[in-house]
Formats: structure tokens, C-alpha cells, sequence
């Protein structure tokens, strides 16, 4: 069987790293950051408060995909937080070899903008929220995966997104 690799979207500060940490908790998987796997230029960009392109991503998106695959060929079933704002930018991690399913936190820019106001530590200024709300594509019907209001406590959106798409702690995937 094919291992399953949830990914927790959305744009900064929607809360990905929250819920991917309780979904990965809740199911017994492991769960990595997205933002570990980007290269220093990237960083050092986000951090000047530029926004990154397709060109700067494409490295990092091909880092995650390759990690979710060594994982899948391991039978490791794994939660991993990423923007993935784009359908080609989803379309490159479902070339992972693994059953790829996403966790769309979506919300209001208002929402996330009180949200980032709070934030401290994270290299992501609140300057590029503007830029991410651009370039968000919403899942598409190809796309596995449910869409959550990212307005609900963390225990409501594990709990919708669990029952969703058909997933039980403990147990293997859609079992």
C-alpha cells in the first residue's frame, strides 16, 4: 500500500504549523516543516521582505516531493506544513510517490493579518501577506483534499478534516 502524505496549505500565518503538528499527533505520523527545506537564498529573500517567484520555488517544492517520497518508500505515512498556493506548485508534490492530501486552512486576509501581528521568530513578514493572498489558487476538483475554516478552534479542524477525508488515529490510512 502507498504511503499517505498530508499536507497542511495555506498562506502564512493560517495556522499550518499548528495543525499539522496535531493532525501528525493525532495519527501517530511524523511531520516535517516546509520551511526547513528552503535554501538560505530563499530565506534571506523572505526576509528582506521580497516575495519569492516560481523560479525560487521550484527547488524547494522538488526538496519536499523527494522527501515524501523517501518517506512513502520507507512505508512511512507523514504530515508536512507548505504554502502550496498554486495548483502547479500542489501538482509538483503529488509527483511524490505517495497518496498526496491537502488540508486547505482557509480564512480572511483580515484573520491572518491579526494572526501574523502576534507572531514572533518566524522569518515570514506580514509586508508579503498581500502577495500570498495573490497568488492563492483554491484546491481544484483533481485535487485530494478538503478545505477547512481556518476561523475554527484547532481541535474543530483536526477533527473536520480527520473525518473528511476519512482518516482515524491510530489506524492506516482510510481505514
Amino acid at each position: 500500500m502507498t504511503a499517505t502524505c498530508l499536507v497542511v496549505m495555506g498562506v502564512s500565518g493560517a495556522g499550518k504549523s499548528t495543525i499539522a503538528r496535531r493532525l501528525a499527533d493525532s495519527l501517530g505520523w511524523p511531520m516535517a516543516e516546509a520551511d526547513e527545506f528552503h535554501p538560505p537564498a530563499n530565506i534571506d529573500k523572505m526576509t528582506a521582505g521580497v516575495p519569492l517567484t516560481d523560479a525560487d520555488r521550484a527547488p524547494w517544492l522538488a526538496a519536499l516531493r523527494d522527501w515524501i517520497t523517501e518517506q512513502s518508500r520507507n512505508g512511512i505515512d507523514t504530515v508536512v506544513t507548505c504554502s502550496a498556493l498554486k495548483h502547479g506548485y500542489r501538482d509538483v508534490l503529488r509527483e511524490a510517490r505517495a497518496r498526496v492530501r491537502f488540508v486547505h486552512l482557509a480564512g480572511g486576509q483580515d484573520l491572518v493579518t491579526d494572526r501574523l501581528s502576534t507572531r514572533s521568530g518566524h522569518f515570514m513578514p506580514p509586508s508579503l501577506l498581500d502577495s500570498q493572498f495573490g497568488d492563492l489558487e483554491e484546491l481544484a476538483a483533481d485535487e485530494d483534499g478538503v478545505t477547512v475554516d481556518l476561523a475554527r478552534s484547532p481541535e474543530e479542524i483536526v477533527e473536520s478534516a480527520l473525518l473528511r477525508l476519512d482518516l482515524h488515529p491510530g489506524a492506516p490510512p482510510g481505514r
